[in-house]
């Protein structure tokens, strides 16, 4: 099997999160990341998994490859992105952050809906935790769950002020075991390795879509035999002939 070049997005949420629009149902983001010609996609909802399931089925197969995933908070206030083959791995994630996660429950007019949605784009119910808040798992704790998991693990848009990695510790503690960070479609990645640690990483660009018109604004291309969680390694790191580009779209 030849390697093959695939436009990736590996962080986009659903109308799962709370501040995802109603408009990012399964099949719509689908339909739209077919549009743009993304081969490989992630859904990585805000501390919850039960939307994954219903995207890998609206795609039937691809494209776009489904990856399954989630935007984990830690109890630093840090966004990591995980990301795996299968809804399964995904769901057991979500078990661990779910008995972490802070107590609360969520306030549909103050931060949105958080529907749960199947591959047909039909309302299985409502998740009523508290889905933007936080969680006590510690950064190290999360990084090493994902990965035992066999999951990525990403440090969300590094180049933001708030919920990410350089803002709100300022550096990347040393021997921190992530696979990549992420910068986001505005963001300087010649900027950002002027911070501590962060040059010591793989860096891939992601729209972190939570509408519509999102996706498509910020990409990784990579070159790699199959859209796998393995492959993707292997491109962050540059081994075996695959690799990984950042891109973006033109403001």
């Amino acid at each position: 099997m030849p390697l093959r070049r695939m436009r990736a997005d590996l962080h986009i949420h659903t109308c799962l999160s709370p501040c995802g629009e109603l408009e990012m149902t399964p099949v719509h983001i689908v339909e739209r990341c077919r549009e743009l010609g993304l081969g490989i996609i992630a859904v990585c909802d805000h501390n919850s998994a039960k939307n994954v399931a219903g995207v890998v089925g609206a795609a039937a197969g691809g494209p776009p490859a489904v990856l399954c995933g989630m935007e984990v908070t830690t109890s630093e206030e840090v966004h990591i992105l995980a990301v795996f083959d299968t809804p399964g791995q995904a769901l057991e994630l979500q078990q661990e952050v779910y008995a972490h996660l802070l107590p609360g429950e969520n306030n549909d007019e103050l931060f949105g809906m958080q529907v749960v949605a199947n591959a047909l784009d039909e309302v299985d119910g409502f998740e009523h935790r508290l889905l933007i808040g936080g969680t006590t798992l510690a950064l190290e704790q999360a990084v090493e769950t994902i990965h035992r998991l066999n999951g990525l693990a990403i440090a969300s848009h590094i180049d933001r002020q708030s919920y990410s990695l350089i803002g709100q510790l300022g550096f990347i503690p040393e021997g921190l075991r992530l696979d990549a960070v992420e910068i986001s479609r505005r963001g300087s990645l010649e900027e950002m390795r002027l911070f501590p640690g962060v040059s010591a990483y793989p860096a891939v660009r992601s729209s972190d879509a939570h509408t519509l018109a999102d996706l498509g604004g910020a990409w990784t291309d990579v070159t790699v035999f199959d859209p796998s969680v393995a492959e993707l390694k292997l491109a962050l790191q540059g081994t075996r002939g695959r690799s990984a580009v950042p891109g973006v779209r033109e403001i």
